[in-house]
Parts: structure tokens; C-alpha cells; sequence
């Protein structure tokens, strides 16, 4: 084999591999989020894989060629249909999480990793004038160049500017254009290549009034709902985000609702500036012109998405396009109120954006006399170890704040945390017959 053409097809197995395993950490995102119980076992499982095909590949001792351009197209239909939305999104659907999670895993990703993980190991084989350290190493730098790019294009530049669909698309392609480069220009290949082709396309094709950056799937559709006029659902990762009818004045969701009931009737706040992280569909400034709304999001495109299908105006705050933690940590700015609604999918915030250095973070923007309101899904009982945690770690840092919970019947509900500025965590002390001080601790709160 030709040293360029060797090059290029382990350059190819770099790039689409690891490709792969990006694209399927972010299908999994909707699912079930992106905490470290998922994200570690998908790529533990993935370099395993990977492994194997090394020690597979090693094994191939004829048809060089033939085995890898095999391998090529069948990771390339495994890609483009097993990473497409669709697939995902009803194989999640129709089975348990963790079923269609292993299935995910075990049936797509891993056997990707194992087919082109033999690539190498098989290639440096036709190197016949190389030594074999030579061999290796030369194969092994195009294979982690194409990763490294690969990495970088797929995540920087086709998910944040076409979408995750292109993403899958480019890597199944790529891999069918290096089967093609192997087979040469044999018949087979002329009616091969189209079909495979349209088998990898058509899966992936955008959805109408849908939206796939490298950070959600956003999902814009009617809402049938009594009550509503005309709803229509702003989701994000599967959850419901936002809603709005065509009412006057419009209805949001309930705890949107709550929120405004909370800082322009019970606060009675009036020219005041309110920080908001994660601007879901831009409602809680949504025809509220008496005060000054600033969103911070991390993905850039989310405003965009949710004037053109969502609002159907331009929303009215300022936006940043940032990580939360980040904002709060360096900001100069303070305000009036910070609400924190900071969801990745379902019910999962990012793990970095629940420690007590957050909170202390969050609570820095905020003026003397400020409130933080931060918008939590839990059981509705707050019996569980994250519920009880959670909000002992928001109290730690703030002291006693109020606790709304919404939806009280539901297994999950919607709590709405408020703590002040003006408070301090401090140490609690049990009433008890022998040693009563309620009367003097109820005087001298006067």
C-alpha cells in the first residue's frame, strides 16, 4: 500500500473513532445526563473495546486490506444508523434506561471501537520497508492526529455550527470514503458507496423546528393542556424547559409562575437587576418590563432558538453565553436576584453546579439586601439523600432559607429554594423540655 493512502486511512480511524465516542457521550446527554457515573463507564468501556480490536488486529495475518475496508463499512453503518437520533431516541424510549443504555454502548459504540481499533495493528503490516518500531509509531501519530482533530472540529466546530446529526453524518462518511479508498475502483464498490450512503444520511437529516448544538437538543412543538390557549413546549434534552400560550396576559409554567409571584409581588421588586442562569425559553422576563434581566447559558445558540421557534420575538434581557460557575466566580458585576434554573436533562444539574463552592460563588454577585432563588427537581417528600444533601449544602452556605415545594403529589416536583443575602449559616439548637428557650429566642427575634 501506498505510504500516503496508509496514512490517510489510519488518519480516518483516528478521526472517527474517537469522533464516535464524543458523538455517543452526547446522544447519551437527553438520557441520562452527563455526571461521572455515566461519562466514565461509557469511555472505560469504549478504550476497552478499543483494546480488544488492538489484540484482534494483531491476530490478522492475510487479507490485509480486504479486513480493514470490511471493518470500515461496518462501523460506518454502525454509526450512521446506531448514533442518529431516531434509533437513539426510541431505543431509549421502548426499554428501561440502563438496558437501553448497555445496549447503546454495547451494541454501537463498543463494537465501533473494536472494529477500527484492529486498523493499526493490521496496516503497519503493509509498511514493508519500515521498521517495526518505525511502523508503529509512524501509524499511531496519523491515528491520535486524526483523534486530536477529530476531537476538536466535531465538538468546536460541526455540532456548535451544524448540529450533532452532521456530526454523525461526517464521521459515518469519512469511514465509507476509507472503504472505498481500500476497495479501489472495483464495480461493487460504484453500487456499495451510494447505498451505504443513503443508509447513513437519511437517519440523520434535520428534524423541522428542531435544534442540535454540541450542548442540547432543543424540540419546539404544540402543547395540548387545559387551561392554555394555543401552547406551545420549548424542551430541552427531553425535559420541559419552557412553556407560553397565546393568552393575555400569556400563562408560563407553573413555576416560572411562581418565580414572578416571588420577585414582583411578594418582593415587589421595580427597576432592580436580576441574574439569571440557564435561560431555558427567556420566560421569566417574557412582557416584564419593570426590571433588568441578564442570562447566562452556556450554549450560544439557545437564544437564537428560542426568539425564531419558541418566542417568536426577540427576548428581552441581556444574554451571556457562558458556563454558570464560571460567571459567578468572576463577574464584577452584582444583583438585586440570582435564580438559578441550571438543568443539563430531566433532572440532572451539572455536578459542578450544586457544591457549596457555587453556592458561595452565587451568593458573591448578590447585593447586601439580595435573594437567591434557586429552582431544584426533587422528591417531593425531600426524603431522599440528594434532596436532604442539596438543600443542607445551599443552607450551609446561606443559613435557613424558604422552600417552596410545587406539585406535592408527584414523585418529582419542582422546589423553589429562596435564601437572602443578609442571612448567615450558624449553628441550630433542639428545643427540649429540660432546657426550653424558645420564649427568649422568640423575644430577642423582635
Amino acid at each position: 500500500m501506498a505510504p500516503l493512502l496508509l496514512h490517510t486511512i489510519v488518519f480516518i480511524e483516528g478521526f472517527c473513532s474517537l469522533g464516535a465516542e464524543i458523538i455517543a457521550l452526547r446522544r447519551l446527554l437527553p438520557h441520562v445526563g452527563s455526571s461521572i457515573v455515566i461519562t466514565a463507564p461509557t469511555i472505560g468501556l469504549f478504550l476497552l473495546a478499543l483494546a480488544l480490536g488492538y489484540a484482534s488486529g494483531a491476530r490478522v495475518a492475510t487479507w490485509f486490506r480486504a479486513t480493514v475496508a470490511r471493518n470500515f463499512l461496518i462501523a460506518a453503518l454502525l454509526c450512521g444508523l446506531g448514533l442518529s437520533a431516531p434509533v437513539v431516541d426510541a431505543l431509549f424510549k421502548g426499554l428501561p434506561t440502563p438496558i437501553a443504555y448497555l445496549l447503546f454502548v454495547g451494541g454501537v459504540l463498543c463494537p465501533i471501537a473494536w472494529l477500527l481499533g484492529q486498523t493499526v495493528p493490521i496496516l503497519t503490516n503493509l509498511m514493508k520497508h519500515a521498521r517495526t518500531g518505525e511502523a508503529s509509531g509512524i501509524a499511531l501519530y496519523w491515528s491520535t492526529l486524526g483523534s486530536f482533530l477529530g476531537s476538536l472540529s466535531l465538538s468546536l466546530l460541526v455540532m456548535q455550527w451544524l448540529g450533532v446529526a452532521a456530526a454523525v453524518a461526517i464521521c459515518a462518511l469519512g469511514l465509507l470514503a476509507g472503504t472505498l479508498l481500500l476497495h479501489g475502483r472495483r464495480k461493487a464498490s460504484l453500487i456499495l458507496g451510494p447505498l451505504a450512503a443513503v443508509l447513513i444520511v437519511a437517519p440523520n437529516l434535520p428534524q423541522t423546528a428542531t435544534a442540535d448544538t454540541a450542548y442540547a437538543e432543543y424540540q419546539i412543538a404544540p402543547l395540548d393542556r387545559d387551561g392554555l390557549q394555543d401552547a406551545r413546549a420549548f424542551w430541552v434534552n427531553k425535559s420541559l424547559a419552557s412553556l407560553i400560550d397565546t393568552a393575555e396576559p400569556p400563562n408560563y409554567t407553573r413555576y416560572i409562575q411562581h418565580l414572578r409571584q416571588i420577585l414582583l409581588k411578594d418582593l415587589a421588586y421595580r427597576d432592580r437587576d436580576i441574574l439569571v442562569l440557564g435561560a431555558g425559553g427567556f420566560t421569566l422576563s417574557h412582557q416584564e418590563p419593570l426590571n433588568r434581566y441578564t442570562y447566562v447559558d452556556i450554549d450560544p445558540e439557545i437564544r437564537r432558538i428560542a426568539e425564531q421557534h419558541f418566542l417568536r420575538q426577540p427576548a428581552n434581557g441581556e444574554f451571556i453565553a457562558d458556563d454558570a460557575r464560571r460567571f459567578v466566580a468572576t463577574t464584577e458585576r452584582r444583583f438585586d436576584a440570582v435564580v438559578v434554573d441550571v438543568y443539563s436533562s430531566h433532572t440532572a444539574i451539572p455536578a459542578h453546579l450544586v457544591t457549596r463552592e457555587f453556592w458561595t460563588a452565587a451568593r458573591r454577585v448578590l447585593k447586601a439586601d439580595g435573594v437567591l432563588i434557586a429552582n431544584l427537581i426533587l422528591d417531593g417528600k425531600l426524603e431522599t439523600p440528594y434532596a436532604r444533601n442539596l438543600l443542607a449544602t445551599i443552607e450551609g452556605v446561606f443559613g435557613r432559607c424558604a422552600v417552596d415545594v410545587l406539585h406535592k403529589g408527584k414523585p418529582l416536583a419542582n422546589v423553589e429554594v429562596s435564601c437572602f443575602a443578609s442571612s448567615r449559616a450558624a449553628e441550630a439548637h433542639i428545643y427540649i423540655d429540660e432546657k426550653n428557650r424558645a420564649d427568649l429566642d422568640m423575644a430577642s427575634s423582635h
